[in-house]
């Protein structure tokens, strides 16, 4: 099954994701019940990976974080893939990353190495932006570059399972864990 780690986003701070989706008057807008900030992309893994990587988060206490917004950010260079919200790396978001990634290799699933760049994905472009978009999306981009909000915290960690289909993922929660530890940006 496809499937990734990520946390739920706290409630105080859809609104503002939700405003930033309207603005923007291009693309395709991540459903509400769909914005999360990934930890780990896993891609296609067998049942089994997964039980293991259940037994090896279940017996971690996983450090408590929050969430702040900070900023908007284009993804895949000049022909643009996705907007997204950044998410400003506190030291307990990354202490996260760092025990889902443990984890991870614990199961015995290998990852790429990759730059981890806290964000909320909110719109997608397909293939990228399309050229007769672009002075409508920079606009909107213009309006939302402030974006900020204050430290929300994170409940728990989620193991979501992703099915692709042409009208985008569907995705359903496989597993959670609660966070748990010191909840200060």
């Amino acid at each position: 099954m496809r499937c990734f780690l990520a946390l739920a986003v706290p409630d105080a701070l859809v609104p503002p994701l939700l405003a930033v989706q309207e603005t923007l008057s291009v693309g395709r807008a991540i459903p509400k019940d769909n914005l999360h900030l990934t930890l780990a992309f896993l891609g296609e893994q067998p049942d089994d990976a997964l039980a293991e990587l259940d037994a090896a988060l279940s017996g971690m206490a996983l450090c408590g974080c929050t969430l702040a917004l900070q900023g908007v950010q284009g993804f895949g260079g000049r022909r643009v893939r996705l907007l997204a919200a950044g998410v400003a790396p506190v030291a307990q978001l990354l202490a996260l990353r760092g025990q889902t990634l443990s984890a991870v290799r614990a199961a015995g699933i290998l990852l790429p190495r990759e730059r981890f760049r806290p964000h909320i994905t909110l719109i997608r472009f397909g293939s990228g932006l399309r050229a007769g978009d672009r002075d409508r999306f920079d606009a909107g981009v213009a309006r939302v570059a402030g974006l900020a909000s204050r430290p929300e915290p994170a409940r728990e960690l989620r193991l979501v399972g992703s099915r692709l289909t042409p009208d985008g993922a569907i995705y359903e929660t496989l597993a959670t864990w609660p966070l748990s530890g010191a909840l200060t940006g």
